[in-house]
């Protein structure tokens, strides 16, 4: 009896020690993906492979998403007008975040390819292009976006008094455009080399800056001028600014996965055509997902300034949510276009699966939250009650699709990742154009729901996307694509 008691008491005993290893090994990956990391992601336990790429990809979403917050916190207290003025300027701006984004699909593609082909130097050439793209296409819109901002948000709706009061916003925010994409583009290159760490301190220098100029520059604290919203737009573009000059430090300091040098700066033809046509499919379907936004807002601006600053203020929060999820997934794209690099596909298999039950338990639980009580988030940024019952009710009802979001997102960036970006642009095209818009039109206006049927054709067009890049996802050919 005293034996089996003293064995009990080891037996316990070496459980709490191995809980207390555990924890304390958890805690260290935390502290190595915050503060970046050197091991190869095509070798070791994937699951550990996975913490160390999505924890500080998850947190550099979030910096993301904090721009949105806190600039339509501050613009709401000065009115549903402003309010307004800010959402027809985001749907403007997703055209350039498409842009932004597709390009980012195609630098992510070739450059995990590349890191796990153990090719740095072709990482950095492909790294190079990249930029050398973006800002040749964000100045094609940059240019007129400064002069005909006015009369791209008479073309979205905005009433006279929105025109004349916001116009300068969407100009500046127009004409800035080359910060969001750089900052976009640049931090894709370090996120697929694997240097996630170092994309999510960039962030967080860039929404420092514009926390600080944000209410300074609206409401003119202290030595500051008084410009109201034109303030949000100076803020915003100075924050981003100055983070991209520091992505451009960090890339040519000779320190990380990628680095460039002075060979590096010029065009290679060969490289950037095969970067264009992967960054198409790319652009292709993220203008189609986000070009359905715009006519989203247009069929919700016939009902008026409230309803639409409701839907913009439930968006935000939305974007807000989903986007550490968006980390998630742009850990999956990494992890399949390097283990694809490494000659591993099952590995990179594994590797979406697990990230994608991880995005379904993360955003169920999140949905929970905006599905109990989604009046309580619209409350945080207006007190208008119109605006706060019609954004409480978006917010509300897009939120039960978030189990389909989270998986649909996880293989859609899978596919980006293995260098497959038609795929997602065909699935995209059918749900978004040929399903979203027509059905929320349909809902909103002819069956009489308003900006009701709009929500419900969001949920409706999401789902079905999901279902339709799972069956395709399950077919492989993903795992063949060569870049």
């Amino acid at each position: 009896m005293q034996k089996t008691g003293l064995s009990d008491q080891a037996s316990e005993a070496a459980a709490i020690s191995n809980r207390h290893n555990r924890l304390y090994h958890f805690w260290k990956d935390i502290r190595e993906a915050v503060r970046g990391t050197e091991i190869d992601f095509t070798e070791g336990k994937l699951g550990r492979a996975i913490l160390l790429l999505s924890i500080p990809m998850v947190l550099e979403m979030i910096m993301e998403s904090i721009f949105a917050l806190v600039d339509i916190f501050f613009v709401s207290k000065l009115g549903p007008g402003a309010v307004a003025t800010v959402g027809i300027t985001e749907s403007l701006l997703t055209i350039i975040y498409a842009m932004a984004v597709g390009l980012s699909v195609g630098t992510t593609a070739m450059v995990s390819r590349r890191i796990g082909e153990k090719d740095p130097d072709g990482a950095s050439k492909v790294a190079v292009q990249a930029i050398i793209s973006g800002i040749g296409i964000s100045l094609l819109i940059g240019i007129p976006g400064v002069f005909f901002a006015a009369d791209f948000l008479r073309i979205m709706g905005a009433t006279e008094e929105i025109v004349t009061s916001g116009y300068v916003y969407t100009g500046i925010m127009l004409g800035g455009n080359m910060v969001i994409m750089l900052l976009f583009i640049i931090n894709a290159v370090f996120r697929s080399a694997g240097d996630a760490a170092i994309s999510m301190r960039i962030l967080f220098i860039a929404n420092l800056i514009n926390i600080i100029l944000d209410p300074c520059l609206i409401f003119g604290l202290g030595p500051f001028p008084e410009l109201g919203i034109k303030g949000a737009a100076i803020a915003t573009n100075t924050g981003r600014g100055l983070a991209v000059l520091y992505q451009f430090y960090v890339l040519f300091r000779r320190r990380g996965r990628v680095q460039l040098l002075v060979k590096h700066l010029r065009v290679e033809a060969d490289v950037l055509i095969k970067l264009i046509k992967l960054s198409l499919g790319g652009i292709g379907q993220n203008v189609i997902a986000t070009s359905s936004w715009i006519g989203l807002v247009r069929i919700i601006s016939v009902f008026g300034s409230e309803v639409l600053a409701g839907y913009t203020i439930a968006i935000r929060i939305i974007i807000f949510s989903l986007l550490p999820a968006w980390g998630l997934s742009n850990a999956a794209a990494t992890l399949v276009g390097q283990n694809l690099g490494a000659g591993k596909p099952e590995r990179a298999q594994r590797a979406v699966w697990s990230t994608a039950y991880v995005n379904m338990a993360f955003l169920g639980l999140i949905a929970l939250f905006l599905i109990l009580n989604p009046a309580f988030f619209i409350k945080l940024f207006i007190e208008n009650e119109k605006v706060i019952e019609s954004g409480a009710f978006c917010l509300k009802i897009v939120s039960y699709g978030y189990l389909f979001y989270a998986l649909g997102m996880i293989l859609i960036q899978s596919f980006n990742g293995a260098g497959d970006t038609i795929t997602p642009t065909k699935i995209n095209f059918f749900c978004f154009w040929l399903l979203e818009i027509p059905l929320a039109y349909f809902l909103a206006i002819p069956s009489g729901l308003e900006e009701k049927g709009v929500y419900y054709a969001i949920i409706i067009a999401e789902s079905v996307m999901t279902i339709t890049a799972l069956v395709i996802f399950r077919k492989g050919r993903w795992k063949t694509h060569k870049v």
